[in-house]
């Protein structure tokens, strides 16, 4: 009962907008003072535990992908992707998916992807006759994208919360994000073709087009070598996680400061304290919630989820679809770095109990609280969509749902109930 009061304390700092690393150290904090436990006893176990060495790729990877947006790779993506279906209607939000799920291989970050993206393609859609809540929509839905292709900086979270391989986590949600391109490839175009008010660039001989996509593709050539040096490293066995995520941090520093030379030292010392900033909030967040799910531990808050579970039902699809629903509920209310390290703790008991494999059910938290962040009422990337490209909620939250129904949650279903689409890749490294 003590720990359930500390559980909804933390929810309802969260929905007042307190910072939510602050939200579970006051919850942590407050579960203690009641309870009267040491916090002292809390904080050691929360500080070995972000003293892992693999959670060190986070700051690389972010500082990477920092590098490569301020060295305007956005720009070169969109480029590359509108040589190939720039040309046809309802192109432009091909591009737009295309691009976020580009841009997630390199920064791993729905956020970053949302920030140098929609600055530049959504105004492009609407000029061209897109409305407004279309692109912005298309925008936030295909953000979830950067959860889904490695590197992604959750299911590194993830993966250390379960002790499992990094690696095969990165996997386990490639097959999902491509479906979820498909659909929302095929969706966008489906929702446009009535649309008489969408300009459409004249056709062009093929010879053309091919020499647009060569020149497009040898600008962008450097930014899309960096996610397969990253993955080829993990995955050759060549570099773990944290050296790939240390590899990416210096070829990004090459990158932007001698070839594209986007990137001044003036502007080298922003991006570093930003990605600091970024950095330790994240660490802040995770000190806090592993300080907390120690007392969650000690409390058998994980057992008791798993006994109420199982006493509402023993039928493996029922439990499966109230763990996909709580972890629904999560991603509405918290971040994907923090609904990772809770789903780990709360529900992976629960999983076990039913025979689910962890590294599908990585894919299945992945996918789910990358639906969660986009869905009212908190929604943080929905809101910071909106925000990016000066829409109004009102205006995009019905294009946004008919996205997630026709697309995400169907993916979630597929996923859920065919392990394979988790398990094929991650088991090509058995």
């Amino acid at each position: 009962m003590l720990f359930l009061l500390a559980i909804l304390l933390v929810i309802a700092l969260i929905l007042i907008e307190v910072p939510i690393g602050f939200a579970f150290g006051i919850g942590a904090l407050f579960y203690g003072f009641v309870a009267g436990i040491d916090i002292s006893f809390h904080a050691t176990a929360g500080f070995t535990q972000i003293s892992a060495f693999t959670l060190l790729a986070i700051p690389l990877f972010i500082y990477a992908g920092s590098l490569m947006g301020a060295a305007g790779i956005s720009d070169r993506l969109l480029a590359f992707v509108n040589a190939f279906v720039g040309r046809t209607k309802g192109g432009l939000g091909a591009v737009t998916v295309l691009t976020c799920a580009l841009f997630g291989a390199i920064s791993g970050s729905a956020a970053a992807a949302i920030a140098a993206i929609g600055r530049i393609i959504v105004p492009r859609m609407i000029e061209e006759g897109y409305p407004p809540g279309h692109a912005t929509a298309l925008l936030s839905v295909s953000s979830v994208l950067a959860f889904l292709i490695p590197p992604s900086i959750p299911m590194i979270v993830f993966a250390i919360a379960i002790r499992e391989s990094v690696a095969k986590a990165f996997l386990s949600t490639v097959i999902p994000a491509l479906l979820l391109i498909i659909i929302y490839c095929v969706l966008n175009f489906i929702f446009l073709r009535k649309n008489t008010s969408i300009k459409v660039s004249p056709k062009q001989p093929l010879a053309k087009t091919a020499h647009e996509a060569i020149f497009a593709g040898k600008r962008a050539i450097l930014a899309l070598l960096m996610p397969l040096i990253i993955l080829g490293g993990i995955y050759s066995g060549i570099a773990t996680p944290t050296e790939a995520g240390a590899v990416a941090a210096v070829y990004a520093l090459f990158v932007g400061l001698l070839v594209y030379r986007s990137v001044s030292f003036k502007n080298l010392f922003g991006t570093t304290v930003d990605a600091a900033r970024l950095t330790g909030s994240i660490v802040m967040i995770l000190l806090f919630l592993f300080v907390m799910s120690r007392g969650m531990v000690l409390a058998n808050v994980p057992g008791n989820v798993a006994d109420f579970l199982l006493s509402v039902s023993e039928n493996r699809i029922v439990i499966l679809l109230m763990i996909n629903l709580l972890l629904l509920i999560m991603g509405m209310i918290i971040d994907d770095v923090s609904g990772s390290v809770l789903a780990a703790i709360i529900l992976l008991p629960v999983t076990q109990e039913i025979g689910l494999d962890p590294i599908h059910f990585a894919a299945i938290v992945g996918v789910n609280l990358g639906l969660g962040n986009v869905t009212p009422p908190c929604a943080p990337l929905l809101f910071m969509a909106g925000g990016v490209t000066g829409t109004p909620l009102a205006n995009y939250v019905g294009h946004t749902m008919r996205f997630l129904l026709l697309g995400h949650v169907p993916v979630l279903f597929l996923v859920t109930f065919i392990p394979e689409l988790a398990l094929f890749l991650p088991g090509l490294l058995d």
